[in-house]
C-alpha cells in the first residue's frame, strides 16, 4: 500500500484552522478548539471532498479538490446561534444536501427546533430549499424537514428518496387544503425540485428502511397513546420485492431504556433480508430476517458486545459488524475489505481505529477515518486501482506538536466484588503514581467510554492529572443485566461503583492522599454531585458540566414533548427519585463545586444548575456556576471550551492543594 503525503492537509489547515482565541492558558485552547472537521462526504466521481469546518460558534460548508490541491471554497455559513448546519452529503458532483437546524422561540416561550433541508451548487454555492415548507393554513408547525432515505441510483442520477412530515391545513374557505397527515416519501429530482409520492402519509409511521437502490421495503409505525405522546411498541412491516403491500415483521417495544424484538437497521437487496438487533443471552446480538413469507430468521453475529452495523457506499450496504472489547474492532463480511483492513492496520499503525465514512460512486475510492489515544485521527483516501493512501486532514491539528497521553483498558472490583470496566489514562512520561487524579463518569447515562482520544480526559492528563473513566453498571453495551433499571433508578449501584473508582486509585498509589476530584458532563455531572451524596469525603473537589440535578425536574422538562411517557418511565417513581436528585440532598455535600452550563441547552435545562447552585448556597456549601449564553449542552464553541478547561484546572488545583 502507497502512502503519499499530506499536501491537501497542509493547504486545508491553513485556511481552516484558526483555533480560538488563545486563552490564559494556552495548552486549554490547543484541546478546547472544536474538530477542525465536524463531517465530511466524498463527491460521486471521487475528485472532491465536502466538510463542516467550524468558525466561531458557526460553521461553514467547504469543497476541498483532491486533484488540484490548493485552498478549498467556502459556499455557505452558519452562524451556530440561530441556525446550525448539520450535514452535507453529495447528491451529484454539481450539487450537495444539506441540513440546517433552525432555532425559534415556541408559543409559549420553549426554543423550537426546526429542521430543512436545502440544495447547494457546488461551485456557485447557490442554495434552494428542498423541504417543502409549512403553508399558512397549516394546522400544526411542521418542525421536521424530512431526512434522505436513498440516492436512487441506476440511471436515476440526482435523484433522491426524502422523508416529508405532512401537516394537515385547514379547508374553511378553500379547496386547494391538504387533510393529508404523518410521515411519507418522496422522490425529489434535486436539479429541478420535482417531487412525487412514493409513500404516502401515515399519522403513525416514524420510519421507512430501503434497500439502498430506490425502494421502499420496511415501514415503522408508532401508534400514540390517548394522551398523544409516543407509544412503547413501533410495529415494523414488510413489502416484498415488487409488491406494495405491507405484512407484518414484528414488534419493538421501547420501555424504561431497554428494548425488546428486532430492531431492523437495513436491507440487502439480494439477499432480500433485513439485518437488525434483538436480545440473545442477554446481549445484542445481530440478526437477518427473510423478507418473505418465511421470516426465516438467523444468528449473523452473537459476541457479547456487538452493537453496530458497518455499511459503506452511496447505497449503504452492509459490510460487516462492530464491537468492542478493550478497544472497537470491526469483523467484516466482505472479504476484500476484510484484506483491506489488515493492511490499512499495517499502514497506520498509531491509528488502529479505523472506520468508513464514505465512497464514490463505484467504491474504487473510499474515504475513511483513522485514530487512536494518542492520535486524535485523520481523514483519508484510499485508491483501490493504485493502492494509494492520501491523508486529507488531521481533525485536530491545533494538537499536532502536542504530547499525548496513552489510554489503557483496565479494571477494578467494586464493594460486591464485581469487576468494572474503566479506561486510566496517565500523564505523559508519569510513573504513574502519587498523582493529583480524577474520576470522569461518562454522560447518558446509557452510555459507555471508550478507547481513543478524548479531548476532556487528555487535557487534564495534559496538566498533571491522572484520569479514570468507568463503565460503572448502568452503562450500555455490557448487556441487560449490566445496564440494571438504568443509570438513574439503580443510581446507587451506578454512583457507587463510581466512588469504588476512586477508591481504586486511591488503594493502588495513583492518587496521593487527598488529591482526589471527579469531573463529569451531564449524567456524568450528575454522577460527580451525586457522589458525594454517598461518600462526602471521598473527592475534595467536584466539577459538572450540564449535569441533572434534581430527577422531578428532569421528568418536568420532558412534559410538552411525545416522548413523555419514555422519559417518565426511564426516570421512574419512588424514594429513588428524592434520595436520588443532587440538589434535594446538597446539604450532604461538603466538596467545594464548579458548574458550567449553556443557558440553551435543549437536553438538560439550565435552571438544573441554577437550582444546584441555590441549593449548595443554602446549605453553606461553595458551589459557583459558570453559563454560556447562547449555548447548548455540548458547548460547540472553542473560546468557551478554552475558558471552561483553564477555569476548571484552577479550580482543582487551588482545591487540591496543589
Amino acid at each position: 500500500m502507497k502512502r503519499s503525503a499530506a499536501v491537501l492537509a497542509a493547504a486545508f489547515s491553513c485556511v481552516l484552522v484558526s483555533g480560538p482565541a488563545l486563552a490564559a492558558d494556552d495548552v486549554a485552547a490547543r484541546f478546547g478548539a472544536r474538530e477542525a472537521i465536524q463531517q465530511i462526504s466524498l463527491s460521486p466521481d471521487g475528485t472532491r471532498v465536502a466538510f463542516i469546518a467550524p468558525v466561531g460558534r458557526g460553521s461553514v460548508l467547504m469543497i476541498g479538490d483532491l486533484v488540484k490541491g490548493g485552498d478549498p471554497k467556502r459556499l455557505i455559513a452558519a452562524s451556530g446561534k440561530d441556525d446550525k448546519l448539520s450535514d452535507c452529503h453529495w447528491s451529484t458532483n454539481a450539487a450537495l444536501i444539506c441540513k440546517i437546524y433552525m432555532y425559534e422561540a415556541g408559543p409559549s416561550g420553549d426554543r423550537l427546533t426546526f429542521s430543512r433541508l436545502v440544495t447547494v451548487d457546488s461551485n456557485s454555492g447557490a442554495v434552494k430549499l428542498l423541504s417543502v415548507d409549512g403553508s399558512s393554513r397549516a394546522l400544526d408547525i411542521m418542525q421536521n424537514g424530512g431526512e434522505i432515505i436513498d440516492w436512487v441510483p441506476d440511471g436515476a442520477e440526482g435523484t433522491a428518496l426524502l422523508t416529508r412530515q405532512y401537516v394537515p391545513e385547514r379547508t374553511i374557505g378553500t379547496n386547494i387544503a391538504s387533510t393529508r397527515d404523518g410521515l411519507g416519501v418522496e422522490q425529489v429530482n434535486i436539479a429541478t425540485l420535482s417531487r412525487k409520492g412514493v409513500e404516502p402519509p401515515r399519522a403513525d409511521a416514524v420510519e421507512y428502511i430501503t434497500d439502498g437502490l430506490g425502494k421502499v421495503r420496511i415501514m415503522g409505525m408508532r401508534p400514540r397513546t390517548a394522551s398523544g405522546y409516543d407509544g412503547k411498541t413501533i410495529k415494523y412491516f414488510y413489502r416484498v420485492p415488487d409488491k406494495k403491500d405491507w405484512e407484518p415483521l414484528g414488534n419493538l417495544v421501547i420501555d424504561a431504556g431497554t428494548t425488546t424484538g428486532f430492531n431492523p437497521w437495513a436491507v440487502d437487496r439480494k439477499l432480500n433480508v433485513a439485518y437488525g438487533f434483538d436480545n440473545h443471552q442477554g446481549r445484542t446480538a445481530l440478526f437477518s430476517v427473510a423478507l418473505d413469507a418465511t421470516l426465516k430468521r438467523d444468528l449473523v453475529a452473537a459476541r457479547d458486545d456487538v452493537d453496530g452495523l458497518v455499511r459503506i457506499g452511496r447505497q449503504n450496504r452492509v459490510v460487516g459488524v462492530s464491537y468492542v472489547t478493550d478497544r472497537r474492532q470491526t469483523e467484516f463480511f466482505d472479504p476484500a475489505l476484510r484484506k483491506l483492513g489488515v493492511a490499512l492496520a499495517k499502514a497506520l499503525p498509531g491509528q488502529p481505529l479505523i472506520s468508513f465514512v464514505d465512497a464514490n460512486s463505484d467504491e474504487s475510492k473510499l474515504l475513511l477515518f483513522a485514530g487512536g489515544d494518542t492520535n486524535p485521527g485523520a481523514y483519508y483516501v484510499y485508491d483501490k486501482v493504485t493502492r494509494g493512501l492520501a491523508e486529507v486532514m488531521p481533525v485536530r491539528p491545533l494538537l499536532a506538536q502536542t504530547a499525548l497521553a496513552s489510554v489503557k483498558a483496565i479494571t477494578f472490583a467494586a464493594a460486591d466484588g464485581t469487576q468494572i470496566p474503566a479506561y486510566l489514562t496517565l500523564p505523559p512520561g508519569s510513573d504513574g503514581k502519587n498523582l493529583p487524579s480524577i474520576v470522569m463518569p461518562h454522560g447518558g447515562p446509557g452510555a459507555r467510554d471508550e478507547w481513543g482520544f478524548d479531548w476532556l480526559a487528555q487535557y487534564f492528563a495534559a496538566r498533571g492529572f491522572a484520569v479514570l473513566q468507568p463503565n460503572f453498571r448502568g452503562s450500555a453495551g455490557y448487556g441487560e443485566a449490566w445496564f440494571n433499571k438504568n443509570g438513574f433508578q439503580s443510581w446507587r449501584t451506578a454512583v457507587g461503583d463510581v466512588n469504588d473508582g476512586g477508591r481504586w486509585l486511591t488503594s493502588q498509589g495513583i492518587a496521593a492522599p487527598g488529591k482526589l476530584a471527579i469531573v463529569g458532563w451531564s449524567y456524568g455531572g450528575y454522577a460527580a454531585l451525586q457522589s458525594s451524596v454517598l461518600d462526602a469525603a471521598l473527592f475534595k473537589a467536584i466539577v459538572a458540566i450540564a449535569p441533572v440535578t434534581d430527577l422531578e425536574t428532569l421528568r418536568a422538562e420532558s412534559q410538552g414533548f411525545t416522548n413523555f411517557t419514555m422519559v417518565d418511565a426511564f426516570i421512574g417513581h419512588g424514594a429513588h427519585v428524592v434520595q436520588g436528585s443532587p440538589a434535594r440532598n446538597a446539604s450532604r455535600i461538603k466538596a467545594p463545586v464548579l458548574m458550567f452550563h449553556g443557558d440553551q441547552d435543549r437536553n438538560v435545562g439550565i435552571g438544573q444548575s441554577r437550582l444546584m447552585a441555590r441549593q449548595m448556597k443554602e446549605a453553606g456549601g461553595q458551589a459557583e456556576l459558570v453559563e454560556f449564553k447562547g449555548l447548548d449542552h455540548q458547548l460547540d464553541d472553542g473560546e468557551a471550551r478554552a475558558m471552561m478547561l483553564d477555569k476548571a484546572n484552577t479550580f482543582l488545583r487551588q482545591s487540591l492543594g496543589l
